[in-house]
């Protein structure tokens, strides 16, 4: 795999790290890289080397590394007097025994300088957020990355609501910028200063506000007269002059409410009635309702409402 610049990197929190701490699913950071060493723990699952590496899932393993050398820790052999790897846990994966051995290999890549293992960087330092829903009203809070931008926190976000992409983040009354951070927006994190004078630092976490993008009262600030003419020109109209129907559809209806009150479909009022429509050519609903107030049906009640 080519190196990819630090910025094309995802960027992943303790928090995220610490719940892959299993054998089927083993995340491990060190040196502010993360790495998912699961098919490292397949192939050596039977060799006591991987135990080091199970008891450390989802932790951070940088102690075991020297910082400038970017390699696993040496030191001095008291009695071979070599420079050998420092294990105080054991031996690991991709170490070469330091006295002969039939199970020496050549030199190659190891474990922890192999670029397909990492899939992402460790944030330097995670941040409280909160998000608001104006339309629903519910907040939420959320850990995220200092590295993160919008889009990733909204894609963090998601798992409490889906469509993200329907609503107009906003903070301190202006649209903040999707591709930048929090700290770009001008949205800080002050625990630090809160701390320094003695409060909590938890005192004020910053709330970004999610409005739905039909809130138009919301949205007209930051739209021009163009942009409103287009969205009301897509508004739906409502026809409020009478309908036309065909009298067998209309008569249909009728004959259910005589249903209801008991009447046979012999009955010579109805009969009347029901003739007088079907007479009728398609017709308005208002000429239908001076029909029925004009006929005997009208005095048992019959009349459409």
């Amino acid at each position: 795999m080519k190196d990819l610049e630090p910025n094309k990197w995802r960027y992943y929190g303790p928090f995220e790290v610490v719940v892959h701490n299993s054998p089927r699913d083993c995340w491990v950071s060190f040196l502010g890289k993360v790495y998912n060493i699961t098919p490292l723990i397949t192939i050596y699952s039977r060799d006591p080397c991987i135990k080091p590496l199970l008891a450390m899932a989802g932790k951070d393993i940088s102690h075991w590394f020297d910082e400038k050398a970017g390699d696993i820790q040496h030191y001095i052999h008291p009695v071979t007097g070599n420079f050998v790897p420092y294990l105080p846990y054991g031996k690991i994966p991709d170490i070469e025994p330091q006295v002969p051995d039939t199970r020496w290999r050549p030199e190659h890549n190891p474990w922890w300088k192999n670029d397909l293992y990492q899939i992402g960087l460790l944030t330097k330092r995670a941040r409280p957020l909160r998000i608001i829903n104006m339309l629903t009203c519910k907040e939420v809070q959320i850990n995220v990355c200092c590295e993160d931008t919008l889009i990733r926190i909204a894609e963090r976000y998601s798992i409490f609501n889906k469509d993200t992409d329907s609503y107009l983040w906003r903070y301190d009354g202006k649209v903040v910028n999707m591709y930048k951070t929090l700290e770009e927006n001008g949205i800080l994190d002050e625990r630090d200063r809160f701390c320094e004078l003695g409060i909590p630092a938890n005192f004020y976490i910053p709330a970004i506000l999610l409005y739905f993008t039909d809130d138009f009262n919301h949205l007209e600030d930051d739209l021009d007269d163009e942009d409103e003419c287009e969205i009301f020109q897509k508004s739906i109209t409502v026809d409020l002059t009478p309908k036309e129907i065909s009298a067998p559809d209309y008569l249909s209806t009728i004959d259910m409410e005589v249903a209801e009150e008991g009447y046979k479909d012999d009955d010579n009022d109805l009969l009347y009635f029901r003739q007088a429509i079907m007479d009728l050519p398609p017709i308005h609903t208002n000429v239908i309702r001076e029909l029925l107030q004009s006929t005997t049906i009208n005095n048992r009640k019959y009349q459409q409402k």
